[in-house]
């Protein structure tokens, strides 16, 4: 029998987070080493839940207070390896590239500072995520106005010239 279950992420500071699954412990050292030499200074918190053997949640980090967020956030969302990761002092588009590099991730659900839900299904064995939830839905399509504020945005955080 299974039961669906909805866990709201906790981001009090709405940092930047990245959830996704992958199939190895290995993956905490891998992502440690790849955050740092994408941006050497990055804060940053990671939590893994271990699907198999002694099941634990394997945490790593440069900031105590985004490894212990990931940590109390990963024990909530509780499926088989899945990972989170709170960043600070980087966006996503800034590591992006090298996670998804990392031979043992599988799959990106989500990269954003909005507030987030993760649709989580339960088994007696077991839990996985079946989506997210990121954001709010959209209110409209843009006009010639909204895209002219978007370009300007981009340009302004350099992104584009």
């Amino acid at each position: 029998m299974m039961k669906t279950d909805v866990v709201r992420i906790t981001n009090p500071k709405a940092d930047n987070v990245i959830i996704g699954q992958s199939h190895f412990i290995k993956t905490v050292e891998d992502m440690h080493e790849a955050l740092v030499a994408s941006v050497p200074a990055v804060k940053f918190g990671l939590a893994f839940c271990e699907a198999s053997a002694t099941r634990l949640i394997r945490t790593t980090g440069t900031s105590p207070r985004l490894i212990a967020l990931a940590r109390d956030n990963a024990l909530r969302v509780g499926c088989g390896h899945a990972f989170i990761l709170f960043l600070e002092n980087a966006y996503p588009i800034n590591v992006l590239n090298a996670i998804k590099m990392i031979p043992e991730v599988v799959t990106l659900y989500c990269a954003t500072a909005n507030a987030v839900s993760v649709i989580v299904a339960r088994l007696e064995d077991g839990a996985a995520i079946l989506g997210v939830v990121d954001g709010g839905s959209p209110l409209g399509v843009e006009q010639p106005a909204d895209v002219a504020q978007r370009k300007a945005i981009l340009r302004k955080l350099g992104y584009k010239l």
